[in-house]
């Protein structure tokens, strides 16, 4: 999936290897998602674990309620660059944690009655100061719509969420909603199971709640998700249980955005060709050993489709950086600048700096008036300081 046409920007313009991000495709989603909201009443967060590239935090806040975050650090970058409402989960707090969040956010989302109940006087006299604090418990429906285990928040012996029969209703007092959370960017018919899978298991105290979080993982942006569906799936819900609906899409912020674009280093062979890049699975997309997948290439095909075939590696030490087998029209040349399609969204977040790698730089393009900013670039000094 690519909606920018890349192949019109001049790679040899950027630092090499660099991820670029077109603001025009950033600002399409983002309105998509504002139209959402406001045709089901839904309030629409961005999760900053997909897309955290803060340079955008202007242009986010013209269009969503706000931000969710994975921690502490993520909802203060949400609460410093983004504005709008904060929301946290985490698998658990410490109490550093809960004393600096309880400052600046609004929505405090607690992954067990434990961790709740440990918290639960201190969150109570801080909400007296700050009544726009809520705080939630995130429940566990137990229905797996994943199918890769890995990205399961529902699959057996799960450690996030809480399970009904695991869910203490006697430490409920404090308590303003609920958020649940099974899917991985998927469509609108896994989140309608899981909606009725939600209501049959907990249903009974909805009533109770002023809010409830239907969590992330909504590829509403994609091609031929069903928008009409998650419309009136939420205004049906609201009006069954009389809250408020938020949804906290990640990767639907940047699906079709951006790339990554590197550099050929070398050509040799064993076994077949194979070409060493400036880039690397292991530290700049490495979803493609975890998941795994195989990222597309512009241009490129399966192995074998075209004539020339390679096997694309990174540079680091590790036996596997390998990012997978592609087959080419021409022969690869050293020096030839190669670009892996939609790399916005959980690749620029997850990037590592071992053997020293250096990081990709940040450019921000857009693909109608061809301006281009390259607004951040690493070195040496961002490998040494972040190991003492």
């Amino acid at each position: 999936m690519q909606f920018t046409d890349f192949s019109k920007l001049d790679l040899y313009r950027l630092p090499s290897p660099c991820f670029v991000v077109d603001e025009v495709a950033v600002e399409r989603n983002l309105r998509i998602l504002s139209e959402v909201a406001e045709a089901s009443g839904a309030k629409v967060l961005g999760a900053l674990k997909a897309f955290s590239m803060w340079s955008f935090g202007d242009l986010t806040r013209k269009y969503l309620s706000g931000t969710c975050a994975s921690g502490l650090h993520e909802a203060r970058l949400g609460y410093e660059e983004y504005g709008g409402e904060v929301h946290a989960f985490a698998a658990a707090f410490s109490q550093a944690d809960i004393d600096e969040l309880l400052t600046f956010a609004h929505h405090i989302v607690f992954n067990s009655c434990g961790q709740w109940l440990r918290f639960r006087e201190q969150c109570l006299a801080a909400k007296k100061k700050r009544p726009e604090l809520h705080f939630g418990l995130r429940i566990n429906p137990e229905h797996s719509e994943g199918t890769v285990p890995i990205y399961d928040p529902c699959s057996p012996g799960s450690r996030l969420g809480i399970p009904l029969s695991q869910l203490d209703e006697s430490a409920l007092d404090g308590i303003s909603g609920l958020h649940f959370h099974t899917l991985c960017e998927q469509g609108f018919e896994p989140l309608a199971r899981t909606v009725a899978a939600v209501e049959d298991k907990f249903g009974h105290l909805l009533q109770q709640m002023q809010w409830i979080n239907f969590g992330g993982g909504h590829h509403i942006t994609a091609e031929g998700y069903d928008i009409n569906g998650l419309v009136e799936l939420v205004q049906a819900f609201k009006q069954r249980h009389d809250v408020e609906v938020y949804m906290e899409p990640g990767e639907a912020m940047a699906i079709g955005t951006g790339i990554l674009s590197c550099e050929v280093l070398d050509i040799t062979w064993n076994n077949l060709n194979q070409a060493i890049l400036d880039t690397s699975a292991t530290c700049h997309m490495p979803d493609t050993l975890e998941m795994p997948y195989r990222p597309d290439i512009s241009g490129a095909g399966e192995p074998d489709e075209f004539e020339h075939s390679y096997r694309l590696g990174g540079l680091t030490c590790l036996a596997g950086d390998v990012i997978g087998d592609y087959s080419f029209a021409e022969p690869l040349k050293i020096g030839q600048r190669l670009i892996f399609e939609d790399m916005s969204h959980y690749t620029m977040v997850k990037t590592t700096t071992f053997n020293g790698t250096k990081l990709p730089a940040i450019a921000i393009w857009n693909s109608e008036t061809d301006v281009l900013r390259v607004v951040k670039e690493f070195g040496y000094q961002d490998f040494k300081h972040r190991l003492s």
